[in-house]
């Protein structure tokens, strides 16, 4: 809700205040259409010339993401804790063959079925099945596995940010192509020396729509857009590092409840769940296993 409140306020208060300051809004809106398809179109064309067919989906699916918010919500972190700990508490009593046709169809997993977000999360199922299979595997070292973590998390962040470092990429040049813009304006208005004034200064202001363009949109609009799905794509990144975090725990020899607090501290504030309400999480499916 808060992303079109944002781009409302700030086209209201630009143009708004133009307008209230005196501004004659129809020279603006009479050069607009031509100025936004050199800026735009040339924005985007750079834009295509540096991405490939991933690149193109992964922005289109950034739009949607700048509305909906965050992947992971609290109940999201709750599930996969509580996976944790069930998968935690198994490899303690029954080892790890116990797990091992849960990881290998995950999809048809009677453990995994209880927990739906998670199930439906491919990326997510992956990755926890590659870490058990590893301890399946009997690769219990912890210092390997966090090491081998950390770098599939620097290549996952990575790919997260593609899209957002391409619209930032975009955003730093759109001055320039507000400059781009506004030069062949005052070239086209070079060409029209011998106008009366009133008509030269009419095309001297078009020209400078271009810049005017260029730098609003930049900071006005693809910027604070690109930093938006930045900050999306870290905060979906805790996830992956609570999984981390309670995996290492696990492997230190800590008990599954202290693994899965591990794993609840790194989590962002915001969407963290309490002590109680992991434990009562924890409880509930415990005692539903148990019936």
């Amino acid at each position: 809700m808060l992303v079109p409140i944002g781009f409302v306020v700030v086209l209201s208060c630009v143009f708004g205040g133009y307008w209230l300051g005196g501004g004659h809004l129809e020279v603006v809106l009479h050069a607009l259409p031509l100025e936004f398809m050199v800026i735009g179109g040339a924005g985007i064309g750079a834009f295509l010339i540096s991405s490939d067919g991933h690149l193109l989906k992964e922005t289109a699916r950034n739009f949607k993401l700048v509305f909906a918010g965050p992947k992971y919500k609290k109940a999201h972190y709750i599930e996969i804790l509580t996976l944790l700990f069930l998968i935690f508490k198994t490899l303690k009593t029954k080892g790890p063959k116990a797990i091992e046709k849960d990881i290998e169809a995950p999809h048809e997993s009677e453990l995994f079925k209880s927990f739906p977000l998670f199930q439906k999360d491919h990326h997510a199922v992956t990755f926890v099945c590659d870490y058990l299979r590893l301890i399946v595997l009997r690769v219990e070292n912890p210092l390997e596995i966090d090491a081998l973590m950390e770098q599939e998390l620097g290549v996952i962040s990575e790919e997260l940010h593609h899209g957002s470092h391409a619209l930032q990429t975009v955003a730093d040049g759109l001055p320039a192509l507000g400059i781009v813009a506004a030069v062949l304006g005052v070239i086209k208005t070079m060409g029209s020396i011998d106008q009366p004034p009133a008509i030269l200064g009419e095309m001297i202001g078009s020209a400078l729509v271009g810049t005017f363009l260029g730098v609003f949109l930049s900071y006005g609009i693809v910027g604070p857009f690109a930093s938006k799905v930045k900050g999306i794509h870290d905060s979906d990144c805790k996830y992956y590092h609570a999984i981390r975090a309670a995996f290492i725990a696990h492997l230190n020899g800590s008990q599954p409840a202290i693994a899965v607090e591990f794993g609840r501290k790194v989590i962002a504030d915001t969407v963290r769940p309490s002590f109680a309400e992991l434990d009562e999480a924890v409880t509930s499916i415990g005692q539903s296993k148990a019936a």
